[in-house]
């Protein structure tokens, strides 16, 4: 505690901010996949409809990781942050206008702006914790504010839960409340943050604490489409695939539960505290542990990737969810994968600013996210069809892969990024 307050601990206010705003983000994006059920029997939707819905909002995000991650890099994390927060604001908000006639069409076409606006979220908390912390704390600077993300869905289902009624009246209430949350951290965002070279409240200990393990870059901005043939940024890339698995626990969770086991609206919140406390633990925990490996003598290869063993072996046995008969056994093996996915979030966006320099990382960690996207799309159509063409046996496959694609995905980054050499500001290999 001495040393820390010699040093100073500024970081640690941003930090919060980024918790508070993932928070915010996964409540409004969580939403949705809560009153799934209930809106499917108040708007009279398929299976195909609501993956419809779920599709359009990825592909707004997948286009929204494109851009919005190298707009963030030429913008700064400042402006792009507010930008990100205000449009998905917006278009969260835009939900409760949605009107029963053209429910699909308006739900789709919100969902599709609050995916645009919800992609720069991360983008933005990498490059600032890429900012703001030594690469030997990343990753549990990042397991922290990836946290939030549980924070915010285990919120949803407890606030909706208590607003909305069974039978839908006050559903639109929810998709409202985060507009004043966003108003809040705007004003907070806009008061507190500069870059650490030139806060006033950074303490010189603090900034050489911050830049001891990197070197200073010049201003000179790297253009998104300069990382698109490093193997390093498709390695990245290739890991954020598994965003497919945590979109269907958060989208198709509550439908899961609902069709096997007979959950309600008003049951939810319990089962997913449960999931989402577990999550929490694990992405926390996933960042301490990369973090002691490397405090160890570890090399930052080795700390990553045997950590990522780890996640992928902790999450092998989600696979069998579909085929118990056990409510709580369920639910404990759905938090499971959870827990092992955000560990492995964790130190998967943490790989991004370990390798990339800082003015590069919102972009990489763009090209990753719209990837994931793109996969969690094709996982929503796929699911979409087969659940209204053979039943809830679309399930049994649904987890069957989200428990076993993480030790094949994690072999394949291993050959495209055996060694995990940093790369300067020029984005020449750094021999270290």
């Amino acid at each position: 505690m001495n040393e820390t307050q010699k040093i100073g601990n500024y970081r640690y206010r941003i930090l919060a901010l980024l918790m508070f705003a993932t928070t915010i983000n996964y409540f409004d994006r969580s939403i949705i996949g809560v009153m799934a059920p209930t809106l499917e029997k108040m708007f009279g939707w398929t299976n195909k409809d609501y993956a419809n819905i779920m599709i359009s909002f990825k592909v707004a995000y997948a286009f929204g990781m494109l851009s919005m991650g190298g707009l963030i890099d030429r913008l700064g994390t400042k402006k792009g942050y507010i930008l990100s927060i205000g449009l998905w604001s917006f278009f969260g908000m835009l939900h409760a206008a949605v009107r029963p006639g053209w429910s699909v069409i308006g739900f789709a076409a919100a969902r599709f702006g609050l995916g645009f606006g919800e992609s720069g979220n991360f983008p933005a908390a990498i490059k600032t914790t890429a900012e703001w912390f030594p690469k030997k704390d990343r990753a549990f600077a990042t397991g922290l504010f990836n946290a939030a993300t549980s924070i915010g869905a285990i919120a949803a289902p407890f606030v909706v839960g208590w607003i909305v009624h069974e039978d839908g009246k006050n559903w639109q209430i929810p998709f409202l409340i985060t507009g004043v949350l966003s108003a809040l951290w705007v004003f907070l965002w806009v008061r507190m943050y500069k870059k650490p070279e030139v806060h006033p409240h950074v303490t010189k200990e603090e900034l050489a604490y911050i830049q001891s393990d990197s070197s200073a870059e010049n201003e000179e901005k790297l253009p998104w489409k300069a990382v698109l043939n490093k193997r390093q940024t498709w390695a990245f890339a290739l890991a954020k695939t598994t965003d497919a698995v945590w979109w269907f626990y958060l989208f198709w969770g509550a439908k899961f539960l609902a069709v096997t086991f007979g959950v309600n609206i008003h049951d939810i919140a319990l089962p997913f505290f449960v999931i989402y406390i577990m999550a929490d633990g694990g992405s926390i925990l996933g960042g301490y542990l990369s973090g002691a490996f490397i405090k160890k003598g570890w090399s930052i290869n080795k700390a990553r990737k045997i950590t990522l063993l780890i996640c992928a072996l902790i999450i092998l046995p989600v696979a069998i969810v579909a085929v118990t008969d056990n409510k709580w056994l369920a639910i404990f093996l759905i938090g499971l994968g959870a827990a092992g996915h955000q560990a492995w979030s964790a130190n998967i966006f943490t790989l991004a600013s370990d390798v990339f320099p800082k003015k590069a990382t919102a972009s990489v960690v763009g090209i990753g996210g719209m990837i994931g996207a793109v996969a969690g799309i094709i996982a929503d159509f796929a699911l979409g069809s087969v659940l209204d063409q053979a039943g809830n046996t679309g399930y049994f496959w649904a987890f069957l892969i989200a428990g076993s694609c993480y030790l094949v995905i994690l072999g394949l980054v291993h050959l495209l990024m055996p060694k995990m050499t940093p790369l300067d500001e020029n984005l020449k290999p750094i021999e270290v």
